[in-house]
């Protein structure tokens, strides 16, 4: 298990300290570049961030990589992880919001998942779980609708009301198109093990990568720096473990720890405070969940995936 260590936000935790501590889990000292690649990165540190990912050791064949990467406002950094994979797969995605913008600058956590998508191996990303207001109005938002158009991105909201579209964007896994309305299969109307089952057997490949930002989950079981979604814990469990037991997984990464961040960037400073609920809503005892949540999460990775 790797610990990207970009913000200080999972050292202190429990269940990684103890891993750290016990040699079940190796920690890569990130601090440095951590506050150039908040929210978004130059394509120089991203660079940078690349090429010492590449002095992780070696990947087992045997076994998923699992990544912790701090804060959702790393989440832009997945597409590293997905860069040199043996094979096609179909990058599995569970988050609050689509990440699907087209114009953010940069290497952006908020457009990452179109960066996924011109990587060569990437056959198909299934987005899991947004609530965000990022679904209304997403034209004027610089939502990529043409790949969920194509079919090359798919998308299953947790709950959200219909979206207004201009144009024809059609049909699709998680949504119909009704005139100017898009209406979304929402997840928390579906009986969940027969989702997952479906949606196991539509995936175009064997192999999958996981990638999971915690605020997908309901305040109840995630304390983050961007808003809630409605998904719980238990929903979350279940989905990992019956896309491990169908499907070969190349690799695991998780995001979305609190963290505080002292921008020096006007412009970060600037976006956080637009985009992000106060960090002041959550007491030390809020902040715990993520703990319990993590305990979880590694407990069921090192059930499924046991070291040989």
């Amino acid at each position: 298990m790797n610990i990207l260590d970009l913000d200080h936000s999972l050292t202190s935790q429990a269940p990684i300290k103890q891993r750290l501590t016990d040699g079940r889990a190796t920690r890569m000292d990130l601090l440095e570049l951590g506050p150039q690649l908040r929210l978004w990165s130059t394509e120089r540190n991203y660079r940078r961030f690349a090429e010492r990912l590449q002095q992780r050791p070696k990947r087992s064949t045997q076994r998923p990589e699992i990544f912790f990467i701090g804060s959702g406002d790393y989440h832009h950094l997945t597409p590293a992880l997905l860069a040199d994979l043996p094979e096609p797969i179909t990058l599995i995605h569970f988050d609050n919001h689509p990440d699907w913008v087209r114009f953010a600058p940069r290497r952006h956590c908020g457009s990452w998942v179109n960066r996924a998508l011109k990587l060569p191996n990437i056959k198909r990303i299934v987005t899991l779980g947004p609530c965000s207001d990022d679904l209304q109005n997403p034209q004027f938002k610089g939502a990529n609708l043409g790949a969920l158009c194509r079919g090359d991105l798919q998308l299953f909201p947790w709950q959200h009301a219909p979206t207004k579209v201009w144009g024809r964007i059609g049909d699709g896994a998680g949504h119909e198109q009704h005139e100017n309305l898009l209406h979304w299969r929402n997840l928390a109307d579906q009986d969940w093990p027969t989702f997952l089952d479906e949606l196991i057997r539509s995936l175009p490949t064997e192999a999958i990568w996981i990638t999971v930002d915690k605020d997908v989950l309901a305040s109840e079981d995630a304390a983050t720096n961007w808003d809630q979604g409605g998904m719980r814990l238990t929903h979350l469990l279940h989905a990992l473990r019956a896309l491990a037991t169908s499907k070969r997984v190349l690799g695991i990464d998780v995001c979305g720890e609190f963290a505080k961040a002292a921008h020096r960037n006007v412009l970060k400073r600037w976006e956080a405070r637009s985009d992000q609920p106060a960090p002041g809503r959550w007491s030390e005892s809020d902040l715990l969940r993520n703990s319990t949540t993590n305990e979880a999460l590694i407990h069921l990775f090192e059930e499924l995936f046991p070291c040989p």
